[in-house]
């Protein structure tokens, strides 16, 4: 009997094995596949040529390639991370008949060298690089336009917010973060967005092998409403009621408002100011009992290619917790080293300042993308400082499809704080 017993364990063991072999030559397989579709795709097409196949296509390909690599180091480990990982996205979308459209599409995530924490190869002596290996289905939905001023998707769909503060889909990092959702836009009033969403599940970036690949969000909405009838001017509401299974403590609801206005000082030269409030309490599974404070004020110009701003963001906390955005695109915000991902205990408040140079056609590139921030982070409740960090972009954008990214940061934290860390990434992205 434990003979037998321990034979069915090592057989489920190389089985395993083969498995796992298994699914790295299909998204090998795949990634080459895709790859030579894009090249050729590229190769033997003209734009012009593929916009008329497109419009008079039944079914529009996609294809969304990136290669990236990226290094960490970060204090308190003895290695750095160097991660080399490509992403592919390859569907499709159907033509709309009657008003209805369906999208298929695939993502697969291949990792190239072993010296970084994908979060889920257990390479825990390196710093994260939150990339893991992954092929999974990463939209599949029905869209139906056929009444004027409506759309409605159902399905496993991508939702970005205004400027994803509160809802994204984690665009940085190579899994994209996408929702199981019913959403329902109406634009039937002039000037008026009015969307509604109700959550099923969210995937999260960290793939259907890892443990916090997924939210169960059953009992979650989402209600935003911005108004443009307003020359200059931009305001807007929202409602964000997430119940998330897996993560209580972040189940919360969040009301908010937010504005921007658009003043030309002098021709070609105007200021742009916004600003944002939100209040965020418990929700669903939460067992907390809490109200906590969001709020943003920003100024900036743009102006002969040159934009530049500062802006002061404040997330409360009130020692035991932060203000919490479990489904934004966190990357964008408090700084590309990504040390706050989540809010401390006692919130943060981040002053930050832009100087930013779009040019025009430069060599090959059609345009260059330069751009330097400074953030100053501080605690919120009790004050101190929580450390400042250096972010530089550099981004040549060769045509519709093929772009080349270079980003940096420099984070320096306090005595006994967050660790100090530089993190730099080069990247190629293609898309058809």
């Amino acid at each position: 009997m434990s003979g037998g017993r321990i034979k069915q364990a090592t057989d489920t063991t190389e089985e395993l094995g083969m498995k796992a072999a298994n699914r790295k030559k299909f998204k090998r397989s795949l990634l080459a596949a895709c790859s030579v579709l894009a090249v050729s795709g590229g190769a033997g097409v003209t734009s012009a040529t593929a916009e008329e196949a497109a419009s008079s296509s039944i079914v529009k390909p996609i294809v969304d390639a990136r290669l990236r690599y990226e290094h960490v180091d970060q204090d308190g480990f003895a290695n750095d991370a160097d991660a080399v990982t490509a992403r592919v996205r390859a569907g499709l979308e159907t033509r709309p008949y009657k008003g209805f459209s369906v999208l298929l599409e695939a993502e697969i995530v291949e990792g190239f060298t072993e010296d970084y924490n994908s979060t889920t190869n257990g390479r825990g002596a390196f710093p994260v690089v939150a990339d893991p290996d992954n092929v999974e289905l990463n939209r599949a939905q029905i869209t139906y336009t056929g009444i004027d001023g409506v759309k409605f998707v159902g399905g496993r769909q991508r939702i970005i917010l205004d400027d994803a503060r509160f809802v994204g889909n984690v665009g940085w990092r190579q899994n994209e973060q996408t929702y199981d959702a019913a959403l329902l836009e109406v634009t039937a009033i002039p000037d008026l967005k009015a969307t509604y969403a109700y959550l099923s599940a969210v995937q999260r970036i960290f793939g259907n092998e890892s443990p916090n690949g997924k939210f169960d969000a059953a009992n979650s909405h989402i209600i935003n409403l911005g108004y443009t009838g307003i020359p200059g001017i931009s305001v807007g509401a929202y409602g964000y009621l997430f119940d998330l299974d897996e993560a209580p403590a972040l189940s919360t609801q969040t009301y908010g408002v937010r504005a921007s206005a658009k003043y030309d000082i002098t021709e070609g030269i105007p200021i742009i100011a916004k600003a944002a409030y939100a209040i965020q309490s418990e929700y669903g599974d939460n067992p907390g009992n809490y109200d906590l404070d969001y709020y943003m004020a920003s100024l900036g110009t743009k102006a002969y290619g040159f934009d530049a701003s500062v802006t002061y963001e404040v997330l409360e906390g009130d020692s035991t917790r932060g203000f919490s955005t479990p489904l934004a695109t966190l990357h964008k915000f408090q700084g590309w080293a990504d040390v706050f991902l989540a809010t401390p205990a006692n919130g943060i408040e981040d002053l930050y300042g832009r100087v930013g140079y779009t040019s025009g056609k430069v060599g090959p590139f059609a345009k260059i993308i330069g751009a330097a921030i400074y953030h100053d982070f501080e605690s919120e409740n009790g004050g101190g400082s929580l450390g400042s960090e250096v972010d530089l972009l550099l981004k040549g954008v060769l045509n519709k499809k093929l772009s080349l990214t270079a980003k940096y940061a420099n984070y320096d934290g306090p005595a006994g704080g967050p660790a100090d860390r530089e993190k730099l990434s080069i990247q190629v992205d293609w898309k058809l």
